[in-house]
């Protein structure tokens, strides 16, 4: 791969560079642990955030890395539940494919929102739910074949552990660019399957990017794939939509699905993002029903099932006309706040070729900050200084297996910027991000000093 980074060797040899090598380097202090495998893109900043006093006081940072949004109450949003029933049934062990009715519930939504008029309507039998979207995708990953599997980058950071833990898949780049707007298009998906490819995983609306495939290009991309590839369709985000003026519609492949038994089309989703329920741990799979069996019976040696109570407290939230209630506030909330960030950010001489249409996410690119700010790494420190934290993009520059030499990806100048947080907690952090990007070019034009008396930027 080229060099896309841009960066002096100077710049690249930073403490905070260094300490992300020797993370991903694979050393071993213990001879049975690879420490490498435990962290995630998030939990490293995360981890690096503590250590500047992160973890003592929450309240007084901006948390604009973590993927998750605000739980509080939003202006025409149903309330969330303060106390949940636990019934004599529900101390038992529950079903590791999830309790029947919030599995009807679940058939029933995409039924009445994604498949009106269709002859082939999903069945209880089409969804399994599981204890969050990780161990949906884990699932999946272990009752697959051994395949060619393609994924994009940038995508996910979770991918990137599952990958490389299945021998059975081997996983294959797909680097989307600038110029396309990190879209997936139709030939870039045939050319893929062209070359053995049997298995596509992707998130639709994308993290990090805030773009999103919708119709009639997902039909397409869904006809090709239909009896030549399974798709893995990770729609967590599907309730971001701000493409059709906040009506609360949702972007879904099951709109584009033929018949819901034969379709290789898996889609997980739940009530993390759009129902802004993270701490509940409740997701799903819909599939085809033989795809839906495997997954639901793996669960009993991966990760024992999703907790019963929560799982019955789910079932009333579901109601598709409480659904479309709520997507078309979460939208006009969450359209609100992406506005209000991407005005501050352009008042700092940020750029935006295009702007995120889905999720919660802005794909920030810093090229054209002052040296020492340039690079995601970088600009991540000295965020932190600041009580402020985002992610690097390189994080998600997906490397199973670790096969590649990350200073060279082209993810290397940006971060991602979550709008996830309360209003108040955006304020704050542009703020902080603000008095960054002042101090550096101050000093770039030799007008002061970071601050601490020292003259030269905290890269």
């Amino acid at each position: 791969m080229p060099h896309h980074s841009n960066l002096s060797p100077s710049e690249l040899d930073s403490p905070v560079h260094k300490h992300f090598r020797e993370s991903h380097a694979g050393h071993r202090a213990h001879a049975g642990l690879d420490p490498t495998r435990a962290s995630t893109g998030v939990v490293w900043t995360t981890e690096r955030a503590n250590e500047h006093g992160f973890a003592d006081d929450p309240s007084s940072w901006a948390n604009l890395g973590q993927g998750a949004p605000e739980t509080s109450d939003i202006s025409g949003c149903f309330k969330r539940p303060e106390s949940i029933p636990i019934h004599a049934h529900a101390r038992e062990y529950g079903p590791t494919a999830g309790i029947k009715p919030l599995r009807e519930a679940v058939a029933k939504l995409y039924n009445e929102h994604h498949r009106q008029g269709k002859a082939s309507q999903y069945t209880w039998e089409n969804v399994c739910i599981v204890p969050g979207g990780r161990a949906g995708l884990i699932r999946i990953a272990a009752v697959l074949g051994t395949c060619y599997l393609g994924f994009f980058i940038p995508d996910y950071t979770a991918y990137n552990e599952m990958l490389s833990l299945f021998k059975n898949i081997a996983a294959i780049p797909i680097p989307l660019g600038e110029e396309t707007k990190y879209h997936i298009t139709t030939p870039k998906i045939a050319e893929e399957i062209s070359r053995g490819t049997s298995v596509i995983l992707t998130s639709n609306p994308r993290n990090p990017t805030g773009q999103m495939v919708a119709n009639p290009e997902l039909a397409e991309i869904q006809d090709l794939c239909r009896g030549r590839a399974t798709l893995i369709m990770d729609e967590f985000y599907s309730g971001y939509n701000y493409t059709t003026n906040c009506d609360g519609s949702v972007i879904s492949s099951a709109e584009n699905v033929e018949d819901v038994d034969k379709d290789d089309v898996l889609i997980i989703d739940g009530l993390t993002k759009r129902f802004r329920l993270p701490g509940w741990r409740v997701a799903w799979i819909l599939g085809p029903k033989e795809f839906i069996k495997a997954v639901g019976s793996c669960g009993s040696y991966l990760d024992g099932g999703c907790n019963v109570p929560f799982q019955e407290a789910a079932i009333p939230m579901l109601s598709p006309p409480l659904v479309r209630n709520e997507m078309a506030a979460l939208q006009t909330h969450f359209l609100s706040k992406r506005d209000y960030v991407i005005a501050r950010l352009k008042s700092m001489g940020f750029a935006f070729p295009f702007l995120p249409n889905s999720t919660f996410y802005i794909w920030l690119d810093l090229r054209n900050l002052p040296k020492g700010l340039r690079d995601g790494l970088s600009f991540f420190q000295a965020c932190l200084r600041e009580k402020t934290i985002v992610v690097p993009g390189i994080f998600f520059d997906l490397n199973p297996s670790k096969r590649r030499d990350l200073f060279d990806s082209p993810c290397h100048h940006f971060v991602r910027v979550s709008y996830g947080p309360a209003r108040e907690v955006l304020e704050r952090g542009l703020d902080a991000v603000e008095r960054v990007v002042r101090r550096f070019r101050e000093m770039e034009r030799g007008e002061g000093t970071r601050g601490d008396g020292e003259t030269l930027p905290d890269s």
